[in-house]
């Protein structure tokens, strides 16, 4: 490693406050370092689905080329889009404290219809049922003249769960950076985009006409940031090994854990979240069939010694069901 870090970022407007959130951590302790731009293909092509795309680490393997050729040091990275197994000669130095994990509705339009519409009172519940439950749907007001209420992302986790609790939606692809999507909302007839909160929140775009969708359950490790370096590279990763925190790298191993023992991908209807509260992990993911119209969820509470394999386990439990396993084929056939 040289003496001044070369730190490998996208040029994204939130990647690049990542990646000087770590610059200005690494300065903290007195390190000299220079952001290096690369693009990566998830950049480039802002068309295509990224569901149809196919590939696992399509924001992150240019940076990885950049580590094993050592044009760069380390690399950062939005943690949930990192594949749950890294690049030969990668590893994996440090996971910052994390932001909020919550997806978030921007809408457009008076609230009092998107209210109306989403059928939100101050009693709905805020997390998904703890039994494993498939088929049960969620049945919205209709809009006015019959027009269909219209939400775009290009998550298909997203996707799925969205038209599980609202079947009789539209959903519309959308790509491109925060502030993309953001103008892209303005520019189109539709009544929303789902986005993540810490996205928006971390470069000050998250608009006021946003709301939390407390039931929505997040990407694994969503919200989290994760530095990278090479195996190899013993001074870069000692440098980065003091931000990393405790909390936010257990509970992003167990959601991962879950992610990779389904054999998902960041393209793939699974989500998991994993919270520490007085000493005792509480889990909770789901699995979502492509079209929403069947979703299996799995709840798991453990102290915190005991949840080393927590995020298998609660896979493992779930790949019992048969209908799980259903599900977890067609979405790999439908790949190929």
């Amino acid at each position: 490693m040289s003496e001044q870090i070369k730190i490998g970022t996208r040029e994204s407007q939130l990647a690049v406050w990542q990646a000087t959130h770590v610059q200005n951590l690494l300065k903290e302790t007195g390190v000299d370092s220079e952001l290096i731009f690369i693009k990566s293909e998830g950049d480039t092509n802002t068309i295509t689905p990224l569901y149809e795309l196919g590939i696992q680490g399509i924001f992150t393997k240019t940076l990885d080329a950049a580590l094993l050729n050592k044009q760069i040091d380390i690399a950062v990275h939005s943690m949930k889009d990192v594949p749950t197994l890294p690049a030969k000669g990668i590893r994996q130095a440090a996971v910052l404290k994390r932001a909020s994990y919550k997806d978030i509705l921007v809408y457009k339009g008076e609230w009092a219809m998107v209210k109306n519409e989403l059928a939100i009172t101050h009693d709905s519940p805020l997390t998904p049922p703890v039994a494993v439950r498939a088929g049960i749907h969620h049945s919205p007001r209709p809009l006015p003249f019959g027009q269909a209420f219209t939400i775009a992302t290009s998550s298909i986790r997203r996707k799925a769960q969205w038209l599980h609790r609202y079947p009789n939606h539209k959903i519309e692809n959308l790509r491109g950076n925060v502030n993309t999507r953001l103008r892209k909302l303005e520019d189109n007839d539709w009544n929303g985009v789902i986005f993540a909160a810490a996205g928006l929140e971390r470069i000050h775009l998250r608009p006021e006409n946003s709301i939390d969708l407390d039931w929505m359950l997040p990407a694994p490790s969503q919200g989290a940031i994760t530095i990278s370096c090479r195996d190899d590279d013993d001074a870069a990763f000692n440098v980065c090994k003091p931000f990393n925190d405790k909390s936010t790298f257990t509970c992003t191993k167990i959601e991962r854990d879950f992610l990779r023992a389904l054999l998902g991908g960041c393209s793939t209807p699974i989500s998991a979240l994993a919270i520490i509260e007085n000493d005792f992990i509480i889990f909770k993911g789901n699995i979502c069939s492509v079209d929403g119209k069947k979703i299996f969820d799995i709840e798991k509470k453990i102290a915190v010694n005991n949840g080393n394999n927590l995020g298998i386990d609660a896979a493992n439990e779930l790949l019992e069901n048969e209908e799980v396993r259903q599900i977890l084929y067609e979405i790999r056939n439908e790949k190929k």
